[in-house]
């Protein structure tokens, strides 16, 4: 009877251990998710605008010679 009632404990404590891993692997992805995208969007963002910045830099550079 001692014995059931430990095993019960036990399993308890897993599932309540089971859930608490469950909520820190999804706030461990939307880190990951939230982290990449404000990382990699200003990437893709200076993909575009350096060569336009370079473009109008080498054209000023023109008009001053």
């Amino acid at each position: 009877m001692e014995q059931q009632n430990s095993q019960q404990a036990l399993e308890q404590k897993i599932d309540k251990l089971q859930k608490s891993i469950d909520k820190l692997n999804k706030i461990f992805l939307w880190t990951l998710i939230i982290t990449a995208v404000l990382f990699i969007v200003p990437l893709v963002g200076l993909l575009f605008v350096i060569p336009q910045f370079i473009s109008t830099i080498t054209s000023y550079g023109g008009l001053l010679q």
